[in-house]
Protein backbone atom coordinates (compact mmCIF):
# COMPACT_ATOMS: atom_id res chain seq x y z
CA UNK A 1 0.00 0.00 0.00
CA UNK A 2 1.33 3.14 -1.20
CA UNK A 3 1.67 5.98 2.02
CA UNK A 4 2.04 9.78 2.09
CA UNK A 5 5.64 9.02 1.99
CA UNK A 6 5.64 7.21 -1.20
CA UNK A 7 3.65 9.32 -2.83
CA UNK A 8 6.04 11.67 -1.94
CA UNK A 9 8.51 10.11 -3.65
CA UNK A 10 7.00 10.00 -6.79
CA UNK A 11 6.42 13.32 -6.96
CA UNK A 12 2.37 14.13 -6.05
CA UNK A 13 4.13 16.17 -3.25
CA UNK A 14 6.83 18.62 -3.90
CA UNK A 15 10.03 18.95 -1.63
CA UNK A 16 9.99 21.64 1.81
CA UNK A 17 12.75 23.52 -0.51
CA UNK A 18 10.51 23.47 -3.88
CA UNK A 19 7.17 24.41 -1.60
CA UNK A 20 9.20 27.56 0.78
CA UNK A 21 10.06 28.45 -3.34
CA UNK A 22 6.94 28.82 -4.39
CA UNK A 23 5.56 30.79 -1.21
CA UNK A 24 8.42 33.42 -1.92
CA UNK A 25 7.20 33.58 -5.76
CA UNK A 26 3.52 34.21 -3.99
CA UNK A 27 4.53 37.12 -1.86
CA UNK A 28 3.58 39.79 -4.26
CA UNK A 29 -0.52 38.20 -3.66
CA UNK A 30 -0.86 37.80 0.01
CA UNK A 31 -0.05 41.77 1.38
CA UNK A 32 -3.62 42.93 0.42
CA UNK A 33 -5.20 39.93 1.28
CA UNK A 34 -3.51 39.53 4.72
CA UNK A 35 -4.51 43.39 4.86
CA UNK A 36 -7.98 42.01 4.30
CA UNK A 37 -7.86 39.36 7.00
CA UNK A 38 -6.42 41.47 9.68
CA UNK A 39 -8.61 41.78 12.77
CA UNK A 40 -11.34 39.78 11.68
CA UNK A 41 -11.58 36.14 13.54
CA UNK A 42 -10.71 32.96 10.86
CA UNK A 43 -13.35 30.41 11.59
CA UNK A 44 -12.00 27.00 11.88
CA UNK A 45 -14.46 24.08 11.42
CA UNK A 46 -13.18 20.91 12.85
CA UNK A 47 -15.33 18.03 11.58
CA UNK A 48 -14.26 16.01 14.57
CA UNK A 49 -15.17 15.84 18.25
CA UNK A 50 -12.69 17.38 20.74
CA UNK A 51 -10.11 14.91 21.71
CA UNK A 52 -9.31 13.88 18.42
CA UNK A 53 -5.80 13.79 16.82
CA UNK A 54 -6.33 16.59 14.16
CA UNK A 55 -8.70 18.61 17.31
CA UNK A 56 -5.58 18.39 19.59
CA UNK A 57 -2.81 19.51 16.74
CA UNK A 58 -4.56 22.91 15.71
CA UNK A 59 -5.47 23.46 19.13
CA UNK A 60 -1.60 23.20 19.69
CA UNK A 61 -0.95 25.46 16.96
CA UNK A 62 -3.97 28.22 16.87
CA UNK A 63 -2.26 30.83 18.69
CA UNK A 64 0.86 30.31 16.61
CA UNK A 65 -1.45 30.64 13.76
CA UNK A 66 -3.41 33.41 14.88
CA UNK A 67 -0.25 35.53 15.29
CA UNK A 68 1.22 34.70 11.50
CA UNK A 69 -1.84 35.90 10.17
CA UNK A 70 -2.21 39.01 12.75
CA UNK A 71 -6.23 37.98 13.47
CA UNK A 72 -7.50 35.02 16.19
CA UNK A 73 -8.47 31.98 15.28
CA UNK A 74 -11.54 30.09 16.45
CA UNK A 75 -11.97 26.78 16.18
CA UNK A 76 -14.95 24.94 16.17
CA UNK A 77 -15.80 20.82 16.68
CA UNK A 78 -18.97 19.37 14.14
CA UNK A 79 -18.43 15.77 14.34
CA UNK A 80 -20.82 13.59 12.98
CA UNK A 81 -21.22 11.15 10.47
CA UNK A 82 -17.37 10.52 9.78
CA UNK A 83 -16.83 14.21 9.41
CA UNK A 84 -19.40 14.49 7.01
CA UNK A 85 -21.41 17.35 9.17
CA UNK A 86 -18.83 19.75 9.78
CA UNK A 87 -17.39 19.39 6.20
CA UNK A 88 -20.71 20.36 4.56
CA UNK A 89 -20.59 23.53 6.56
CA UNK A 90 -17.10 24.08 4.92
CA UNK A 91 -17.96 23.91 1.89
CA UNK A 92 -21.72 26.07 2.69
CA UNK A 93 -19.28 28.97 4.04
CA UNK A 94 -18.36 32.24 2.37
CA UNK A 95 -15.61 31.99 -0.10
CA UNK A 96 -13.57 35.08 1.67
CA UNK A 97 -11.41 33.26 3.30
CA UNK A 98 -13.21 33.88 6.76
CA UNK A 99 -13.98 29.91 6.89
CA UNK A 100 -11.50 27.30 6.56
CA UNK A 101 -11.84 23.45 7.61
CA UNK A 102 -8.92 21.55 8.81
CA UNK A 103 -10.22 17.26 7.21
CA UNK A 104 -8.22 14.18 7.86
CA UNK A 105 -8.06 10.92 6.28
CA UNK A 106 -11.62 10.34 6.48
CA UNK A 107 -12.53 12.79 3.68
CA UNK A 108 -11.27 10.56 1.19
CA UNK A 109 -12.39 7.61 2.92
CA UNK A 110 -16.17 8.87 2.99
CA UNK A 111 -16.65 8.60 -1.02
CA UNK A 112 -16.01 4.83 -0.71
CA UNK A 113 -18.17 4.17 2.09
CA UNK A 114 -21.37 6.54 2.09
CA UNK A 115 -24.19 6.75 -1.01
CA UNK A 116 -24.78 10.08 -0.47
CA UNK A 117 -23.08 12.75 0.91
CA UNK A 118 -24.52 16.55 0.41
CA UNK A 119 -21.28 17.86 -1.50
CA UNK A 120 -18.46 16.44 -4.12
CA UNK A 121 -15.49 15.42 -2.04
CA UNK A 122 -13.13 16.89 -4.66
CA UNK A 123 -14.88 19.48 -6.61
CA UNK A 124 -16.72 21.16 -3.49
CA UNK A 125 -13.27 22.11 -1.68
CA UNK A 126 -10.40 24.17 -2.32
CA UNK A 127 -7.13 22.34 -0.63
CA UNK A 128 -4.24 24.83 0.79
CA UNK A 129 -1.98 22.18 2.20
CA UNK A 130 -1.27 19.45 4.46
CA UNK A 131 -0.08 20.39 7.25
CA UNK A 132 1.24 16.72 8.58
CA UNK A 133 1.25 12.97 9.03
CA UNK A 134 0.75 10.50 11.60
CA UNK A 135 0.86 6.95 12.47
CA UNK A 136 -1.75 5.31 14.11
CA UNK A 137 -1.49 2.27 16.88
CA UNK A 138 -3.57 -0.89 17.63
CA UNK A 139 -4.29 -0.83 21.02
CA UNK A 140 -6.10 -3.35 23.69
CA UNK A 141 -7.13 -3.22 27.10
CA UNK A 142 -5.06 -5.26 29.37
CA UNK A 143 -7.92 -7.52 30.06
CA UNK A 144 -6.98 -8.81 26.26
CA UNK A 145 -4.64 -11.93 26.64
CA UNK A 146 -2.43 -10.17 24.20
CA UNK A 147 1.49 -8.63 23.99
CA UNK A 148 2.13 -8.92 20.28
CA UNK A 149 -0.17 -8.82 16.89
CA UNK A 150 1.12 -12.55 16.52
CA UNK A 151 -0.20 -13.36 20.17
CA UNK A 152 -3.30 -11.36 18.94
CA UNK A 153 -3.89 -12.92 16.18
CA UNK A 154 -3.56 -16.69 18.09
CA UNK A 155 -6.49 -15.79 20.34
CA UNK A 156 -8.25 -14.56 17.97
CA UNK A 157 -8.26 -17.21 15.61
CA UNK A 158 -8.46 -19.61 18.60
CA UNK A 159 -11.72 -17.39 19.95
CA UNK A 160 -13.91 -16.06 17.04
CA UNK A 161 -16.47 -13.69 17.51
CA UNK A 162 -15.13 -13.55 21.12
CA UNK A 163 -13.46 -9.88 20.60
CA UNK A 164 -14.89 -6.73 19.66
CA UNK A 165 -12.77 -3.58 18.28
CA UNK A 166 -13.98 0.15 18.29
CA UNK A 167 -13.37 3.07 15.71
CA UNK A 168 -14.65 6.37 15.66
CA UNK A 169 -17.21 6.15 13.52
CA UNK A 170 -18.99 3.89 10.62
CA UNK A 171 -16.70 4.24 7.72
CA UNK A 172 -13.66 6.62 9.04
CA UNK A 173 -10.14 5.96 8.91
CA UNK A 174 -10.16 4.28 12.12
CA UNK A 175 -12.99 1.77 10.93
CA UNK A 176 -11.01 1.40 7.78
CA UNK A 177 -7.76 1.06 10.24
CA UNK A 178 -9.04 -1.94 12.19
CA UNK A 179 -10.70 -3.55 9.00
CA UNK A 180 -8.14 -3.87 7.00
CA UNK A 181 -6.47 -5.29 9.89
CA UNK A 182 -9.02 -7.77 10.29
CA UNK A 183 -9.30 -8.75 6.42
CA UNK A 184 -5.28 -8.86 6.30
CA UNK A 185 -5.25 -11.12 9.64
CA UNK A 186 -8.71 -13.27 8.99
CA UNK A 187 -10.09 -13.02 11.97
CA UNK A 188 -13.84 -12.99 13.01
CA UNK A 189 -13.75 -9.22 15.56
CA UNK A 190 -16.83 -7.36 16.07
CA UNK A 191 -16.94 -3.98 15.06
CA UNK A 192 -18.57 -0.87 17.50
CA UNK A 193 -18.57 2.31 15.97
CA UNK A 194 -18.67 5.22 18.03
CA UNK A 195 -19.05 8.87 17.64
CA UNK A 196 -15.54 10.14 17.42
CA UNK A 197 -12.24 9.59 18.94
CA UNK A 198 -12.84 10.99 22.30
CA UNK A 199 -15.47 8.64 23.09
CA UNK A 200 -13.95 5.75 22.14
CA UNK A 201 -10.56 6.35 23.91
CA UNK A 202 -13.05 6.51 27.18
CA UNK A 203 -14.29 3.15 26.60
CA UNK A 204 -11.14 1.11 25.26
CA UNK A 205 -9.88 2.61 28.55
CA UNK A 206 -12.77 1.29 30.46
CA UNK A 207 -12.80 -1.80 28.61
CA UNK A 208 -16.17 -1.76 27.02
CA UNK A 209 -14.13 -1.85 24.13
CA UNK A 210 -11.23 -4.34 23.66
CA UNK A 211 -9.11 -3.35 20.48
CA UNK A 212 -9.07 0.13 18.33
CA UNK A 213 -6.67 1.63 16.12
CA UNK A 214 -6.28 4.93 17.69
CA UNK A 215 -3.75 8.48 16.64
CA UNK A 216 -0.29 7.73 18.80
CA UNK A 217 -0.46 10.96 20.22
CA UNK A 218 -3.86 10.92 22.57
CA UNK A 219 -2.73 6.91 23.26
CA UNK A 220 0.44 7.57 24.08
CA UNK A 221 0.22 8.36 27.51
CA UNK A 222 -1.99 6.14 28.26
CA UNK A 223 0.46 3.30 26.68
CA UNK A 224 3.44 4.59 29.03
CA UNK A 225 0.91 4.70 31.91
CA UNK A 226 -0.21 0.49 31.43
CA UNK A 227 -4.05 1.37 30.72
CA UNK A 228 -3.47 0.79 26.85
CA UNK A 229 -0.89 -1.96 25.61
CA UNK A 230 0.35 -1.47 21.70
CA UNK A 231 0.36 -4.39 20.16
CA UNK A 232 1.83 -2.57 16.49
CA UNK A 233 1.86 0.41 14.51
CA UNK A 234 -0.23 1.24 11.56
CA UNK A 235 3.27 2.94 9.65
CA UNK A 236 6.11 1.52 7.27
CA UNK A 237 8.72 2.12 10.08
CA UNK A 238 8.24 2.67 13.90
CA UNK A 239 7.60 5.50 15.24
CA UNK A 240 10.11 8.13 17.53
CA UNK A 241 7.75 7.86 20.37
CA UNK A 242 6.92 4.54 21.02
CA UNK A 243 10.00 3.23 19.80
CA UNK A 244 9.91 -0.23 21.43
CA UNK A 245 6.66 -0.71 19.41
CA UNK A 246 6.85 -3.19 16.76
CA UNK A 247 4.82 -2.21 13.36
CA UNK A 248 2.21 -4.45 12.08
CA UNK A 249 3.47 -4.97 9.16
CA UNK A 250 6.71 -6.55 11.02
CA UNK A 251 4.51 -8.62 13.13
CA UNK A 252 3.32 -11.16 10.09
CA UNK A 253 1.62 -8.61 8.02
CA UNK A 254 3.54 -7.52 5.46
CA UNK A 255 1.30 -5.45 3.50
CA UNK A 256 -0.71 -3.59 6.19
CA UNK A 257 0.30 0.16 6.35
CA UNK A 258 -1.27 3.04 6.74
CA UNK A 259 -1.14 7.02 8.07
CA UNK A 260 -2.81 9.17 9.00
CA UNK A 261 -3.11 13.28 7.37
CA UNK A 262 -4.20 16.37 8.24
CA UNK A 263 -4.97 18.87 5.72
CA UNK A 264 -6.51 23.16 5.69
CA UNK A 265 -9.08 23.63 2.64
CA UNK A 266 -11.31 26.11 1.95
CA UNK A 267 -14.73 26.14 0.07
CA UNK A 268 -14.80 25.72 -3.88
CA UNK A 269 -14.20 29.09 -5.58
CA UNK A 270 -11.98 30.34 -2.47
CA UNK A 271 -9.88 32.99 -3.99
CA UNK A 272 -5.91 32.30 -5.16
CA UNK A 273 -4.92 35.35 -2.70
CA UNK A 274 -7.07 34.03 0.32
CA UNK A 275 -5.54 30.29 -0.41
CA UNK A 276 -1.68 31.74 -0.37
CA UNK A 277 -2.84 34.18 2.67
CA UNK A 278 -3.81 31.16 4.44
CA UNK A 279 -1.20 28.72 3.51
CA UNK A 280 1.70 30.76 4.29
CA UNK A 281 0.23 31.77 7.47
CA UNK A 282 0.47 27.79 7.99
CA UNK A 283 4.36 27.66 7.27
CA UNK A 284 4.74 31.32 9.26
CA UNK A 285 3.48 29.28 11.82
CA UNK A 286 5.11 26.55 11.72
CA UNK A 287 8.74 27.80 11.92
CA UNK A 288 7.50 28.93 15.45
CA UNK A 289 9.01 26.61 17.45
CA UNK A 290 6.54 26.83 19.71
CA UNK A 291 4.04 25.71 17.07
CA UNK A 292 6.32 23.11 15.37
CA UNK A 293 7.29 21.24 18.66
CA UNK A 294 3.78 20.99 20.07
CA UNK A 295 2.77 19.07 16.50
CA UNK A 296 6.07 16.99 16.72
CA UNK A 297 5.34 16.04 20.09
CA UNK A 298 2.10 15.31 19.30
CA UNK A 299 3.64 12.18 16.70
CA UNK A 300 2.68 14.32 13.52
CA UNK A 301 5.25 14.97 10.84
CA UNK A 302 5.15 18.50 9.26
CA UNK A 303 4.58 18.93 5.21
CA UNK A 304 2.88 21.86 3.51
CA UNK A 305 2.91 21.14 0.83
CA UNK A 306 1.67 24.08 -1.94
CA UNK A 307 -1.78 24.16 -2.74
CA UNK A 308 -1.71 22.70 -5.92
CA UNK A 309 0.22 19.15 -5.01
CA UNK A 310 -1.94 19.22 -2.18
CA UNK A 311 -5.01 19.30 -4.72
CA UNK A 312 -3.14 16.28 -6.00
CA UNK A 313 -2.73 14.28 -3.17
CA UNK A 314 -6.51 14.42 -2.37
CA UNK A 315 -6.61 13.23 -5.76
CA UNK A 316 -4.04 10.34 -5.38
CA UNK A 317 -5.83 9.44 -1.88
CA UNK A 318 -8.82 9.59 -2.82
CA UNK A 319 -8.33 6.54 -4.83
CA UNK A 320 -5.85 4.53 -3.00
CA UNK A 321 -8.58 4.90 -0.26
CA UNK A 322 -11.16 3.52 -2.62
CA UNK A 323 -9.28 0.51 -3.57
CA UNK A 324 -8.21 -0.26 0.15
CA UNK A 325 -12.15 0.40 1.11
CA UNK A 326 -12.82 -2.51 -1.81
CA UNK A 327 -10.38 -4.88 -0.08
CA UNK A 328 -11.29 -4.56 3.26
CA UNK A 329 -15.02 -4.56 2.31
CA UNK A 330 -15.80 -1.72 4.78
CA UNK A 331 -19.63 -1.19 4.50
CA UNK A 332 -21.79 0.97 6.58
CA UNK A 333 -24.02 -1.04 8.87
Amino acid sequence: MHTFHSIARHGALVSRRSALAWGVAALGAPALALAQGEGRPLRMILPVSAGSGADGAMRAISNSLAKALGQPVVIENLPGAGGITGTAQIVRAPRDGSVIGVVSNNHVVNPAVYRNIPFDSLADITPITVVGTTPFVLVAHPSVPARTVQELVAYAKAHPGVLNYGSSGNGTILHLGAAMFVDQAGLDIRHIPYRGMGPLMNDILGGQVQLGVVAVAPAAGHIKSGALRALGVTSAARVASLPQVPTIAEQGLPGYELDGWIAAIGPAGLPRAEVYRIYQGFQRALQMPEARDALVAQGYVIRLPPPEEAAAFFRSETARMAQAVKSANVKMD
